[in-house]
C-alpha cells in the first residue's frame, strides 16, 4: 500500500488492472447473469457494459453472442487492456455519472460492481441514469456488495477506498424508484482468488423497464 488516503475508483482501478480480472473472473453467478440475458436478447441488440473493466468476461460474452457491446470505464487501463482483449466492442473512458446517451436507445445494461466507490446520492442517480437508457421492455443486469454502508473506509486489494451500498432490501426498493421493474435477486457468496481472500457476499439483480 503506497498511501494511507482513500484512492478514487480510476486511480484504484489502474493499480489492480489484470490482477482484478484474475481474482474475479470466475463469478459463477456472474456467467448465469450474461447467459440468463443472452437468451432473451434479439440479434444484434445494443447492450452497454458499465464498468467494463478489462472486457472479461462480460463484454466479450456478449460480443461473441453476437451483440453491440459499448463499454464505459474510469479507468484508462482498463480500457486500454478491454481494447486488447475485445477488440469488436466498442470502449470509452467514462463516468456513469456523466456519460452521454439517447435515452430509452438500449435493449440492456449491465453494471456488475461499479457503483461502490460513490455516495448513496450518486448510486441513486445512476441507477435512474441507466434506466433512462433503456428501451420499454430492456433489461438491466445490475450487481453490488450488499451492505448498509455509507462512505466507510476500507481496504480493497490491498489499497485504501471509501464506499457505499445498500442493504438487499433497500436496494430492490431504489431500483424501483428508478422505474424499473425487479425480477429477481439472486444473493450468493464468492470468493475471490487472493492469498487470505474471504467470502464476499453478491446480489444479482435482474430487472426490466416496463414496457
Amino acid at each position: 500500500m503506497t498511501s494511507d488516503a482513500p484512492l478514487p475508483a480510476a486511480r484504484l482501478f489502474d493499480l489492480l488492472g489484470a490482477e482484478y480480472e484474475r481474482s474475479y473472473r470466475d463469478l459463477p453467478e456472474q456467467r448465469a447473469a450474461l447467459e440468463w440475458l443472452s437468451a432473451r436478447l434479439p440479434a444484434g441488440a445494443q447492450v452497454l457494459d458499465v464498468g467494463s473493466g478489462t472486457g472479461v468476461p462480460t463484454a466479450r460474452t456478449l460480443s461473441d453472442n453476437g451483440f453491440r457491446v459499448v463499454g464505459i470505464d474510469v479507468s484508462p487501463v482498463m480500457i486500454d487492456a478491454a481494447k486488447r482483449q475485445v477488440p469488436c466492442a466498442t470502449f470509452h473512458q467514462a463516468d456513469v455519472r456523466e456519460y452521454s446517451i439517447e435515452p430509452s436507445s438500449l435493449a440492456a445494461v449491465c453494471a456488475f460492481f461499479p457503483l461502490l466507490q460513490m455516495t448513496r446520492a450518486d448510486i441513486d442517480a445512476s441507477l435512474a441514469r441507466m434506466a433512462s437508457w433503456l428501451r420499454p421492455g430492456g433489461y438491466l443486469i445490475f450487481a453490488t456488495v450488499p451492505a448498509d454502508l455509507e462512505q466507510v473506509d476500507i481496504v480493497f486489494m490491498g489499497h485504501p477506498a471509501v464506499v457505499s451500498s445498500y442493504a438487499t432490501p433497500d436496494l430492490l426498493d431504489r431500483l424501483r424508484s428508478a422505474g424499473l421493474e425487479v425480477l429477481e435477486a439472486r444473493e450468493t457468496t464468492f470468493t475471490p482468488d487472493l492469498e487470505g481472500a474471504t467470502p464476499e457476499p453478491h446480489v444479482f439483480v435482474y430487472c426490466r423497464r416496463p414496457a
